[in-house]
């Protein structure tokens, strides 16, 4: 089915820009109630092991965060243009709108905001998502978009990823989504592991599990880089062109990649170079939580029973 096939002359009202997905809020809004709670136990910890759990917990959640978060960003690549571009198939009239392109590891979606945004009587203001995640067909929501009568540069943004399109790049970022889309959870199981790891007395398989952790980030983030860029046609008189050898906002997840190596490979050294130094580290902070602060009174538990019993009074003499 190609573009100009079953466009019906019924344009529905248009769907406004949501911004973040709703998985996307969801982590968001989990990482932060954590985030939140340990801050909120935080006075609780006593001594120098305060500041060490401060940026212990912190640093693994912002790792955790970016991890899940990148999975259900729809931002691995952006392309975006302002030109003037026809509205409707089959008419002359055009309007001057702001064209987006955002493609995910599950999908594109395709933004048109008018500049004004009231333009034809109309409210030019269109956000379409299409997805082609295993159990979803991206042709069949591309031909109720037909029957819908969407606007005319969603449409043919939307028709170069079918899989009949000549520019046969759907297969390639279906694929590409599909790898870093398992790496990412990957990385977020060892992720996992590493904090369970290294709150037990095993650093060295802690450290290990951070290196996992890093190398499944970036590999992601190389995963989908390796898609050569390429123009995507021009909807209006300029042309678009998504940059997609450069992940737009995935430099924080290849910031998270890089950080868990740097951690993993200092726990490693320590643990071959300074294993005593570092059982120290990890292993004092958790006894500065038991042990009372300096300056203290130790706290006493007196039993007044204790005095009726002493060491006089429990010999036992036998006579024979």
């Amino acid at each position: 089915m190609t573009l100009w096939d079953g466009v019906l002359p019924f344009y529905p009202q248009p769907r406004h820009a949501a911004g973040l997905s709703v998985p996307l809020l969801i982590v968001i809004l989990v990482f932060l109630v954590l985030a939140a709670s340990f801050l909120l136990i935080l006075p609780g910890i006593r001594g120098h092991s305060r500041w060490f759990w401060l940026v212990r917990v912190l640093l693994s959640l912002f790792i955790g965060a970016e991890i899940v978060a990148a999975h259900f960003s729809a931002e691995w690549s952006v392309g975006s243009v302002s030109t003037k571009t026809s509205y409707k198939a089959f008419s002359v009239e055009r309007v001057r709108a702001h064209v987006g392109l955002h493609v995910g590891l599950e999908g594109v979606n395709i933004t048109l905001t008018g500049t004004p945004v009231q333009q034809l009587n109309e409210t030019i203001d269109y956000n379409e998502q299409f997805i082609w995640r295993v159990g979803q067909n991206y042709a069949g929501a591309y031909a109720e978009a037909l029957e819908k009568g969407l606007p005319y540069p969603v449409l043919y943004l939307a028709e170069k990823f079918t899989p009949s399109s000549p520019c046969g790049v759907y297969y390639q970022y279906r694929l590409a989504g599909h790898y870093a889309s398992a790496t990412l959870w990957v990385a977020f199981c060892f992720w996992l592991l590493s904090n369970m790891l290294l709150s037990m007395p095993v650093p060295h398989y802690g450290g290990l599990a951070l290196l996992i952790t890093g190398a499944f980030a970036l590999f992601s983030v190389f995963a989908f880089a390796s898609i050569s860029s390429m123009e995507m046609g021009r909807p209006g008189s300029e042309a678009l062109t998504a940059p997609f050898t450069h992940p737009q906002p995935r430099p924080d997840c290849a910031v998270a990649g890089v950080l868990c190596l740097l951690l993993g490979a200092a726990v490693l050294s320590l643990h071959y170079a300074r294993p005593s130094a570092l059982r120290l580290f990890l292993e004092g902070s958790v006894k500065d939580l038991e042990s009372p602060t300096k300056g203290s009174s130790p706290l006493i538990l007196s039993n007044p029973l204790h005095k009726q019993f002493r060491a006089s009074d429990l010999t036992i003499s036998t006579n024979l």
